[in-house]
């Protein structure tokens, strides 16, 4: 299921792209959940990192489809945005929030079709790269090579990042089935560390971006194998 957001205040344009959708998914076999705000500021606020892909008009009442994407990108780097616009001067300014492309009003079928595949491409590419994690007050999204080690204090998650710490409620355990196959390994009961991002072990410690982190004496020895493997397979 692929989760897309249409934000268009034109009602004829909303309904002409949420058609668009529905076509391509049965030329396509996809399967879309399709979200319509009327609105920037009405996906914008309170913004939760639920959606693949976000199909955003430019030129709107309240918010604009630019201001929109800034808002966005502070909490999803990784969604893709298309922007529906007439006026193709926003194309170059769409490169500030990272957005994939744009389609000029009015749309044709084979113009928004050729996007959409390039956005489903690169959603699918990112997709087993990118974990969801319930923060105070919404949802955020992580690109699990960004994230450095998950510490856990009690019922709450703390994500270290290259961005910044992130608090989140959670389990350990839950997290760990979620990570492991992705290149994280418990270090000791607190602490869930991206090998990637071990520069060194010494004196019982995996040293993380200059962060020393305890090995208990429990886990060390897997945790060394586990290393040794990841190195194994990075060297090759």
């Amino acid at each position: 299921m692929i989760r897309i957001a249409v934000v268009e205040d034109e009602e004829v344009y909303a309904l002409q792209l949420q058609d668009y959708l529905r076509r391509y998914e049965k030329e396509n076999k996809e399967s879309f959940q399709i979200s319509l705000f009327s609105d920037g500021d009405k996906i914008a606020y309170k913004y939760k990192a639920e959606y693949d892909i976000i199909l955003m008009d430019v030129e709107m009442k309240f918010l604009d489809g630019m201001s929109a994407a800034e808002e966005i990108r502070k909490s999803d780097t990784e969604v893709v945005i298309i922007f529906i616009t007439n006026m193709p001067q926003y194309a170059i300014r769409g490169y500030a929030v990272d957005a994939l492309d744009y389609v000029l009003k009015p749309v044709s079928y084979f113009a928004f079709s050729q996007r959409l595949n390039r956005a489903i491409a690169r959603m699918k590419k990112r997709e087993n790269k990118n974990i969801l994690v319930n923060i105070k007050g919404g949802t955020l999204r992580l690109d699990v090579a960004n994230v450095y080690y998950v510490e856990s204090q009690g019922h709450t998650l703390n994500f270290h990042t290259a961005a910044g710490t992130y608090e989140a409620s959670g389990t350990m355990r839950e997290l760990e089935e979620t990570l492991k196959p992705l290149g994280f390994y418990r270090g000791n009961k607190g602490y869930l560390i991206n090998l990637a991002h071990v520069e060194a072990v010494k004196d019982g410690y995996a040293v993380v971006k200059g962060e020393q982190l305890l090995l208990s004496r429990a886990r060390k020895r897997e945790f060394m194998e586990a290393l040794a493997r990841y190195w194994g397979e990075v060297m090759k």
